[in-house]
């Protein structure tokens, strides 16, 4: 397991700790698996994703390896809000928006699984830190890809579009926001589960307590103040928290649902243009 230390923004110990970052993810980009490195083509960087500390630091745990085109993406570099689209190329934005979603939604159900399964793995001595974080990196980033397309689709100009591709593309862009929104809201609820059992929700280092700062990342604890037993005890409801962990992932596969209408809706007005 890689240490968790903290990265200096301007130091020799953020080059070296950013070193470690690639190392950890095999000098491979996270998002489009593209390989990079010293002496190989693509150039890596790193990306920080979820909550991240507002001044000077960022914890190895939110930091993911990108290449430099997903890096380019991921910090809006790609978004163009002059220049026009035509269908072929509004429609090849939706699907990535679409697939990417699909994506996130794969890893917000692994991150489910796996924080419902929390409670038993610690309770019989094993650590799952590694996986903990890895997880929640995974469906963090599928997100940040994610709204850069949603932000592209946004900055469309419509000028030129027909009406019916302009209707057809709001719909599409709702439904998808939507969806998003859904997701990070049980990402939320996922890493609450953490700290109500003592850990950070971004390095899953041991914290005081529920309404503490992390000493290890800095990120400030989940609240848990909807969340605890109904009688006198300071215990968390995990039962319902999991229930509704799982209420939302299923409401979440009926938007998805209502996305690929709106989907096959965009395509067929772009197709009639």
């Amino acid at each position: 397991m890689i240490p968790c230390d903290l990265l200096a923004v301007t130091s020799r110990e953020w080059r070296s700790d950013r070193r470690a970052v690639f190392e950890r993810d095999g000098y491979t980009c996270c998002n489009c698996s593209s390989v990079g490195g010293e002496g190989e083509p693509t150039t890596v960087r790193t990306q920080p994703v979820g909550d991240i500390p507002l001044n000077g630091t960022v914890h190895t745990s939110s930091l993911v390896t990108v290449c430099s085109r997903c890096f380019t993406l991921l910090q809006g570099g790609e978004i163009d809000t002059e220049t026009a689209v035509d269908n072929a190329e509004l429609f090849r934005i939706a699907r990535r928006a679409t697939r990417k979603q699909g994506e996130a939604i794969a890893d917000v159900a692994s991150f489910a699984s796996l924080v419902t399964s929390l409670p038993v793995e610690l309770n019989e001595g094993r650590d799952p830190a590694d996986e903990y974080c890895k997880t929640r990196r995974d469906v963090l980033l599928a997100l940040a890809v994610v709204e850069t397309h949603l932000e592209r689709i946004e900055t469309v100009p419509t000028e030129t579009l027909d009406q019916s591709v302009i209707a057809s593309l709001s719909a599409f862009s709702g439904q998808a926001t939507a969806l998003h929104r859904e997701i990070r809201e049980i990402v939320t609820l996922c890493e609450t589960v953490a700290t109500g059992l003592g850990r950070c929700h971004g390095c899953f280092e041991p914290i005081e307590s529920a309404d503490s700062t992390c000493q290890s990342c800095r990120l400030d604890a989940r609240s848990l103040t909807e969340w605890r037993q109904s009688d006198s005890t300071d215990a968390v409801a995990f039962d319902r928290l999991f229930a509704e962990i799982n209420e939302r992932l299923q409401h979440s596969g009926e938007t998805t649902e209502a996305l690929t209408d709106r989907t096959t809706e965009l395509a067929a007005a772009l197709l009639d243009e």
